[in-house]
């Protein structure tokens, strides 16, 4: 009895086996026969350039935390083209977390993604990925949200917006206090940009500031309404970003990264930005009108009553208004403090342009006037090159189509891309590509920007990236670069940092860019 049992048994696991494994073969051959009709019917070959990922691209995507952690995300990144089957050809493919991925440098599929074939493209499991925190703002929508988006926010960045610098005065002022409180000695200058910036950007945004460069170590206490949530906002809102970014390594798989820190933090973000949206909606038309100095938050009111739509956008552009202009400004002081040389012939500039020390003529400091400083220009455009504010994004196919290049053995063919695919694109990688800015790719070289190949970059340059999702706010974020480059050059004309210090420095990835472990450098 038990005999006959144990033969039932394997010969209903055989049968189990055998229809498992003829669907699978059923699968693969669907799956080969689909590719070779859209193969040809969209005149297309698929990517044969690849990169080993492990089994399921779990290798990748563990590589990818470790690096994330490690500062080297990064170069890992750039590596994965010079290590595929055909590094000469700058598009491969790789899986992570079970996902097949076509990534690419290629300027001209880049230009695709952003801009010829934009509607091929939506940005896919984004919204999900960065929901928790940002909501349906306009950097995590797609489709007529996004666009409304657009609409609703562009008039916020017109030019008299955006040229109004004299309301950063009053921040570098205190500033500077905490420059001198450190009599020479190093210190981090990171840490005190993005306090900077949080403090500007949130005085433009919401119409206070949360003043976080007012503290006891250089005399002076908070000013404002102490509510919940204000204390503790700038360490919430960076710990929630790292969060978001490891969400987006996941793939599908993002809700796994998920934890109590995550939603405490999210919350003490969301108390915060309430706080200042329910004080915009207790206010009428008439109010709105009558309120002196232009507020986004006020004007975005005058469009939208509904409390979600504005805590949503408003997190959405202080993401982009404080952080990606901190890491620029902080890659930009670490390239000055290093390179002597750099630093002298760009205070020379503004000395001649604005005066400095106590003769500073302020009031001539423009946006028009600060357009005119060529080299301060390349060395910011350098700045971008090497240390783009967000240095990669992905895309994700809304229908089966195609990329311009990347297909065959010679990589030269249009590129098969299936609907549902990612495509992930490395800004930072093809900003580094010799084969558009020449050998010295690498080195950090303002001067590149005053030679003629310049002006044939087009799509090679995407700092603030391209096409109908160009970055409103560049201007803004150039513009309030530039003010306290000049600023604090005319205050503080001694710069360095130690020469042992690690280059090139690591990163800190997270929504955007800036260096892992702070810029620490001497400054009087």
């Amino acid at each position: 009895m038990l005999k006959n049992y144990s033969w039932s048994v394997a010969n209903g696991l055989s049968w189990w086996l055998v229809f498992v494994g003829g669907a699978i073969a059923v699968s693969f051959l669907w799956s080969w026969l689909r590719t070779k009709y859209l193969i040809k019917t969209l005149g297309a070959e698929p990517c044969s350039n690849y990169v080993p990922s492990g089994f399921l691209g779990l290798k990748s995507c563990r590589d990818l935390i470790i690096a994330k952690r490690e500062g080297t995300l990064m170069n890992l990144t750039e590596s994965r083209f010079r290590s595929s089957k055909n590094p000469r050809n700058p598009t491969c493919t790789f899986t992570v977390a079970g996902n097949a991925v076509i990534g690419t440098k290629d300027p001209e599929n880049i230009k695709a993604l952003l801009a010829t074939q934009f509607d091929d493209y939506i940005l896919g499991l984004r919204h999900n990925q960065f929901k928790p925190l940002l909501g349906s703002g306009i950097f995590t929508l797609d489709g007529e949200g996004w666009k409304h988006s657009r609409i609703m926010l562009r008039p916020q960045f017109a030019r008299e917006q955006v040229a109004h610098v004299e309301a950063l005065e009053p921040h570098i002022q205190i500033f500077a206090k905490h420059v001198r409180k450190n009599h020479g000695k190093v210190f981090d200058i990171q840490e005190l940009f993005h306090r900077l910036t949080l403090d500007a950007s949130t005085e433009y945004l919401f119409g206070q500031s949360v003043c976080s460069l007012l503290d006891s170590s250089i005399g002076m206490e908070q000013e404002g309404v102490q509510f919940d949530g204000k204390d503790d906002f700038a360490f919430a809102f960076n710990t929630s970003q790292a969060y978001l970014s490891s969400r987006s390594i996941f793939q599908k798989f993002y809700f796994l990264v998920d934890n109590k820190e995550f939603r405490h933090c999210i919350k003490k973000v969301h108390t915060f930005a309430d706080f200042y949206v329910n004080l915009a909606l207790k206010l009428t038309n008439d109010d709105l009108k009558k309120q002196s100095g232009y507020v986004f938050l006020y004007e975005l009111t005058k469009q939208t009553r509904d409390p979600q739509v504005l805590r949503d956008q408003l997190l959405n552009i202080l993401v982009a208004g404080r952080d990606t202009t901190a890491g620029l400004l902080s890659f930009a002081f670490f390239e000055l403090a290093r390179n002597p040389a750099m630093w002298k012939k760009l205070k020379e500039e503004v000395y001649l342009a604005f005066g400095q020390g106590d003769n500073s003529r302020i009031n001539e400091i423009t946006f028009e006037s600060m357009k005119q400083c060529e080299y301060l220009k390349a060395f910011l455009n350098e700045t971008l090159r090497l240390y783009p504010s967000v240095p990669s994004n992905t895309r994700r196919a809304s229908k089966n189509t195609t990329l311009p290049r990347g297909g065959g053995a010679d990589g030269l063919s249009p590129v098969l891309v299936k609907k549902g695919q990612s495509v992930f694109y490395s800004v930072y990688a093809m900003h580094r590509t010799k084969e558009i800015y020449g050998q010295d790719a690498d080195l950090f070289r303002p001067e590149r920007w005053f030679e003629p190949t310049v002006k044939k970059l087009g799509w090679s340059f995407l700092p603030f990236n391209g096409g109908p999702r160009i970055c409103l706010g560049q201007q803004f974020a150039l513009t309030e670069a530039s003010y306290v480059i000049i600023r604090l050059a005319q205050m503080f004309p001694n710069l360095t940092m130690d020469p042992t210090v690690e280059y090139p420095p690591k990163k800190l990835v997270s929504l955007t860019m800036c260096v892992l472990g702070g810029v620490n450098i001497s400054m009087y």
